[in-house]
């Protein structure tokens, strides 16, 4: 057991670096990491939405939704001697229902579960969700969902032959809100630990390291070490054994310098790209232009004179006009010198004056020609 001066002098040590200044780009650790063994775990399970207003899943692509219809009657004691087909009143849909269980969940707390339809339904308005077990997956079950589901939209109209629909948002997939009620524990017995280990969400040495030393400096050398770019270990110390909860708050809370490699991400579908802080562009030269072919058809019609006495009527055609041109657009050699900042970088490439879709060619470009010092990612 520590004793009470040992936790004084591990307080007054975390409290300075607390208070201490931070570079203007320091980070939680808690924002840059997860502690190894606490996390979120997916839960799935297939149930039936009821109380459609004739939107739900039809015959034809739903025999699904009739087994799983009269399972459940069975169930209840509903047995049916008439064909399984007329209960599909399109009144009923299977969906599929997913919620997220959060660590340190205990039975009764309530979860938002997402139900999506599977088969043809075209509308979860005012359905509700029957009883539907959730299952991780080990296949033991650790809540139960039920409840009106909300689909943050409409759907109106009479459709069908001659008739129009208007509909808002998506209409087959919605939210039980705190429709899923916890059943069962999933066990973290955190008090047990005596080391932390703090997994970085983007991985790298620098800042692995940066997050050992930063935890050093307040639990004194050597209490923490980095096992590879994104892992960091820490051993519990005495002072807070039993207490492990204060002692993961404690790094949490402490800031660290981000390391990123430079990277350029481009989405060429949508023209958007995004340039990291560390990015640098070598002294070349850019030329860029852009060549835009028009091709034009106009249909005329031909209508010959009214024909005279005696002779053959002509025949009235239609003469296609097919016109191209070529357009290209004049473009001037732009020398870019060597850049320091992300600001130059910035520059240079705003002065040849493209479009972005036509930036996401100047950059591969320059990374084919060795003067993009950046690694250049397209999604």
């Amino acid at each position: 057991m520590a004793s009470p001066l040992s936790r004084l002098i591990v307080s007054a040590a975390l409290i300075g670096a607390l208070l201490s200044p931070l570079p203007a780009d320091a980070v939680r650790i808690k924002d840059i990491g997860a502690i190894e063994g606490v996390r979120e775990n997916q839960l799935i399970g297939y149930g039936l939405v009821v109380g459609l207003d004739r939107t739900g899943d039809q015959v034809i692509g739903g025999q699904f939704t009739i087994q799983a219809m009269m399972s459940m009657l069975n169930k209840m004691g509903v047995n049916l001697v008439i064909d399984p087909i007329q209960l599909l009143t399109r009144n009923i849909a299977s969906v599929m229902v997913t919620a997220k269980l959060p660590p340190f969940s205990k039975p009764g707390m309530t979860l938002d579960a997402v139900v999506s339809s599977m088969a043809n339904a075209k509308s979860l308005q005012g359905g509700t969700l029957l009883l539907t077990p959730l299952k991780a997956a080990n296949q033991q079950v650790f809540a139960v969902a039920q409840g009106p589901v909300s689909i943050g939209g409409f759907l109106g109209g009479t459709g069908g032959q001659g008739g129009a629909t208007v509909s808002k948002n998506h209409q087959v997939a919605g939210l039980v809100p705190s429709g899923a009620i916890i059943e069962k524990e999933l066990l973290v017995d955190i008090e047990s630990w005596e080391s932390v280990s703090v997994l970085l969400r983007q991985p790298d040495f620098t800042t692995a390291i940066r997050t050992a030393e930063a935890i050093d400096g307040v639990f004194g050398k050597g209490s923490a070490v980095a096992v590879n770019a994104g892992s960091v270990k820490a051993v519990i110390p005495p002072a807070f054994q039993g207490r492990v909860v204060e002692y993961i708050a404690s790094i949490e809370g402490l800031d660290v310098s981000v390391d990123a490699a430079a990277k350029v991400v481009v989405n060429e579908r949508t023209g958007t790209v995004v340039l990291g802080e560390h990015v640098r562009i070598s002294t070349c030269a850019i030329s860029h232009g852009n060549l835009t072919i028009s091709v034009k058809n106009t249909l005329n019609v031909s209508q010959p004179p009214a024909p005279l006495v005696g002779s053959t009527s002509g025949q009235t055609v239609v003469t296609p006009d097919v016109q191209t041109e070529v357009k290209e657009q004049e473009s001037r050699l732009i020398v870019v010198d060597d850049t320091v900042t992300l600001g130059e970088v910035v520059r240079a490439l705003n002065a040849v004056g493209v479009t972005p879709r036509d930036l996401v060619a100047i950059l591969s470009a320059l990374r084919s020609a060795g003067s993009l010092q950046a690694k250049l990612e397209i999604m």
